[in-house]
């Protein structure tokens, strides 16, 4: 018998090859067979569910691909509950549909009527999602790399950074979003006599914050704020500048404290966030690197985007602003303004026409 230190690798990675296989088989019979076929009542022929586990950016998305296909959806957040959170989540999918929905705290019930349709956003929203769709027959989309087969999903858009493929796999340019130009002219038209005596150029400033792979701490702030100073005084323009969720009270602070002497408006938190409304009146747009999704927003516009970098590595988000900075969309930001022009960067209707094609709904006009 070989030892492992003998062991021929490439027989190795051949036997994990097939077992790979044979495990996604098992999964795909799983999840088609007798155990998980749809109730006796029919799926709601006029109905979307988004299934979320709360995270603002997965949300975003979720909605931004339920409003082009055109049904009326509902949002559901949902996280494992009691000792199902020591279930891991690749494990969930093995449970027995509706034992897995009662051990879900959800924002909305888990119940039938069921939807036609289904979306759910980041890997933890995918048990949930394939008990729906066993329990209702309802078709399933699944937006991101699932970690599971795309085989169980009728369909999986995914950007093109993640590297996932299959046969029922759409691969999108960066993050499907709801930056559209109505929605832009009427985010800008509402908002525009709040900053109708800052002059231009207006540059929207996005800002993330911290995350797994980044940090964005106040001392970075000021510096990042002291860039921003130099680019209004030198053009004679001004700053838009909104924080996230993630944005820390602090480093809020510190780049407010870099540009008090200049033209700007800060979104203080209080009403609704004019993250669109900035987008349709600025001139051009710096966002920090650390947001997949804030930066594919930013050039569903076709205007100049900067990324500004913050501590931190990540190789996926390496992959995706390379491939933005090829694609011409995006430039790093040095403290300067240039102009170049792009075709605005959006495939969520990509992915709604797949959606609707299958489903057999009308088409948009």
């Amino acid at each position: 018998m070989e030892s492992f230190r003998g062991l021929n690798t490439s027989r190795f990675r051949a036997t994990l090859g097939l077992l790979g296989k044979r495990i996604e088989k098992k999964l795909i019979d799983f999840h088609s067979g007798s155990s998980g076929s749809p109730q006796d009542e029919p799926a709601k022929p006029d109905t979307t569910w988004v299934i979320t586990d709360g995270s603002v950016g997965m949300e975003a998305q979720g909605i931004a691909v339920a409003e082009a296909v055109g049904l009326p959806f509902t949002l559901k957040r949902v996280r494992p509950k009691g000792t199902m959170r020591l279930v891991p989540t690749p494990l969930q999918i093995l449970v027995p549909g509706q034992t897995l929905l009662r051990a879900m705290d959800t924002s909305e019930p888990l119940e039938p009527p069921w939807p036609r349709l289904v979306i759910s956003i980041g890997r933890r929203s995918v048990p949930t999602a394939l008990a729906i769709k066993r329990l209702s027959g309802a078709y399933a989309l699944h937006i991101q790399n699932p970690k599971v087969p795309a085989g169980l999903f009728d369909l999986v858009a995914t950007p093109v950074h993640d590297n996932f493929e299959g046969t029922n796999v759409i691969t999108t340019f960066g993050a499907v979003h709801s930056v559209t130009p109505e929605r832009l002219a009427e985010a800008g038209k509402n908002f525009a006599p709040r900053v109708k005596a800052l002059p231009h150029p207006r540059v929207a400033v996005l800002l993330g914050g911290e995350s797994q792979a980044f940090s964005f701490p106040p001392k970075i702030a000021m510096e990042f704020g002291a860039k921003l100073a130099n680019l209004a005084r030198e053009t004679g323009g001004s700053l838009l500048v909104t924080p996230s969720r993630r944005t820390n009270p602090y480093t809020l602070a510190a780049l407010s404290h870099a540009i008090v002497d200049t033209p700007h408006f800060i979104w203080d938190g209080t009403g609704e966030n004019p993250y669109f409304a900035f987008l349709s009146l600025a001139d051009a747009i710096v966002v920090t690197h650390d947001s997949v999704n804030m930066v594919t927003e930013a050039v569903g516009t076709g205007k100049p985007v900067y990324v500004q970098a913050l501590p931190g590595r990540s190789t996926r988000l390496s992959r995706f602003h390379g491939l933005m900075r090829e694609r011409g969309a995006t430039r790093p930001f040095e403290g300067h303004l240039e102009s170049w022009s792009y075709a605005p960067i959006n495939d969520t209707e990509l992915v709604a026409s797949a959606i609707r094609h299958a489903l057999d709904l009308e088409t948009k006009d």
